[in-house]
């Protein structure tokens, strides 16, 4: 691959002739991007090949599916922050990829998909290409936030540059990017570009010291804290001690205060504290479950802080609306309540509310006391990938999470079998730590094969399976509410243990608690991929605690609708 130009004469200087491939390649370099998480496959020859002539520079980690590479890339996106690419060749290629594309537009995961395409003269006309899918690049619009095809060479740095700009600007998303299969391989001179500036809009300044009047007047304040919060930990810290306003997180934003802190809440602590609120602060939330589930009145007084506009009043029309990052317009917020806001004694209330729910924990058994292994062996800085399963659902409320990005879940997409890939995905960009995955025999067997995968790359993830023989949540629904007519809900398994080790993985099996917290710790010592089979039988349902009834109002929010 050329990587600069010549120098032709004093004072001047060639471009680098370089194919469409070796130019895409070098961009991603440039953008911090050194792995793809990718499947080869013919009308992507030339862009593999650039990257084997790159010097070792970029890795390709090939699984054993296309919806794992891009699993991969969303995983390795949610646990740093930071831009990761997946490509598929077109039509099946890239379909298989949709899924967690999805999971990334839910999750605000800045993903790049690169799909190549049919011969150019050939796209749009229907002649039947290997691949040909109509309107690809439409198709993936629908759930990417930026699509574009690469046209040549010199196009593609630009191109390139524009679509990592949009995946992290405003709301944080996945993007796609398409190149014909006779693009990749023609040369020309190329001009390389410089990352992008990313666009996040500057807090109004009228606006936050609005919030701070109203939020430094309220006797109860409460916050609620999502993904887009990740990135503000210490800013979003400084609020809520300002406040004395418990932090509710669920799923996304776990960790975003440590839950430790006094003032770090579940979301079934949050609902006990909703009722008797008097104003919220929402922080990189959709805050579906607050607003559309437990209700607002017009003695709830509403303030949101989010970097897309569009979020701001889809259930009811914020008191005050702040559109910006959320570290900017936090350190604002908290600089103005310094001088508008009431004393408050110690929140008794959230002390008194998480009481109540650690007592409603202990009949989630053995969910907690997996939950309790599971922390015990894991070291600080481990990271937990849910997948939609018992234990998983318990965890999303009740596991300990000390730091933002150490307990990934699929948001509200709460895609069935997305964890293994994922968790995989997550250990390639974090190689020194520790990660495991949390599924059901139903959802592992998703991406079960990419055990090879985890094998071939020698990435030391710990997959824990719950097995019960059954997709366990549809069994339980079928069960309680359809008279237990159950259908399509048991399963026939694998030797769990036998089929990992037959890829040459470590595997365990255990039956309880203290089992797991043994084989997870031997499991993690031997830093090799591994698997741990936990035979389990029907467990307590959690779901009083995730689908509560409305505490206020009834559907005042619909009339305030604009």
């Amino acid at each position: 691959m050329c990587q600069y130009g010549t120098i032709v004469a004093a004072g001047t200087f060639s471009m680098p002739t370089m194919t469409t491939a070796e130019a895409t390649v070098e961009t991603l370099l440039r953008h911090g991007i050194d792995t793809l998480h990718a499947l080869p496959g013919v009308h992507n020859d030339h862009l593999f090949d650039a990257i084997a002539r790159s010097g070792g520079r970029m890795r390709v980690l090939h699984p054993r599916h296309e919806q794992t590479s891009a699993y991969m890339a969303l995983g390795a996106a949610l646990a740093t922050g930071r831009p990761q690419a997946c490509a598929a060749v077109p039509g099946p290629g890239i379909l298989n990829t949709t899924a967690a594309l999805l999971t990334a537009r839910g999750t605000c995961a800045p993903v790049l998909a690169i799909a190549g395409q049919v011969p150019a003269m050939a796209i749009g006309r229907g002649l039947g290409h290997l691949h040909e899918l109509p309107d690809q690049l439409g198709l993936l619009g629908h759930i990417a936030k930026h699509g574009a095809r690469i046209t040549g060479p010199a196009a593609a740095p630009l191109l390139v540059a524009e679509a990592l700009r949009a995946a992290q600007s405003g709301r944080p998303g996945p993007v796609a990017l398409e190149c014909a299969i006779d693009v990749w391989g023609r040369s020309a001179p190329v001009t390389l570009q410089a990352p992008l500036p990313v666009v996040h809009p500057d807090p109004d300044a009228e606006a936050v010291a609005r919030a701070a009047k109203l939020l430094g007047k309220a006797e109860r304040p409460i916050i609620i804290a999502g993904g887009g919060a990740l990135d503000a930990a210490p800013e979003l810290c400084r609020v809520a001690e300002l406040l004395r306003a418990p932090v509710v997180t669920y799923r996304r934003g776990r960790g975003v205060l440590p839950m430790s802190h006094p003032l770090a809440a579940s979301l079934p602590v949050g609902l006990r504290l909703w009722a008797k609120a008097d104003a919220v602060l929402g922080v990189g939330t959709r805050m579906y479950v607050p607003l559309a589930d437990w209700g607002t009145d017009p003695g709830l007084a509403i303030v949101r802080i989010d970097c897309d506009a569009e979020e701001m009043e889809r259930y009811r029309r914020p008191d005050v609306a702040i559109e910006a990052d959320a570290a900017t317009a936090l350190a604002a917020l908290a600089d103005a309540l310094e001088t508008c806001n009431r004393r408050r004694g110690e929140r008794e209330d959230v002390a008194a509310a998480k009481a109540a729910v650690d007592a409603e924990f202990t009949r989630l058994e053995p969910q907690m006391s997996f939950l309790r292994a599971l922390r015990a062996a894991l070291p600080d800085d481990g990271v937990v990938v849910e997948d939609v399963t018992q234990v998983g659902f318990v965890g999303r409320l009740a596991f300990p999470v000390e730091a933002p990005r150490r307990y990934l879940s699929p948001g509200y997409q709460d895609n069935l079998g997305w964890a293994y890939g994922a968790a995989l995905g997550v250990q390639a960009a974090l190689p020194e730590r520790a990660v495991v995955s949390l599924s059901g025999d139903g959802g592992f067997l998703y991406q079960a094969q990419e055990l090879a995968t985890a094998v071939r790359h020698r990435l030391p993830v710990v997959a824990v399976v719950f097995e019960d023989g059954a997709f366990g949540n549809v069994r339980r629904i079928q069960s309680e509410h359809f008279g237990n007519r159950l259908i399509a809900c048991d399963l026939a398994n694998p030797d769990f243990v036998a089929f990992a080790r037959s890829f040459g993985a470590g595997a365990f099996a255990v039956r309880d608690a203290a089992g797991l917290e043994a084989a997870l710790r031997e499991a993690l010592a031997a830093r090799q991929p591994a698997l741990i089979a936990v035979r389990v039988g029907e467990m307590p349902s959690p779901w009083s605690l995730l689908l509560p009834k409305r505490l206020r109002g009834q559907e005042q929010w619909r009339a305030s609708l604009p």
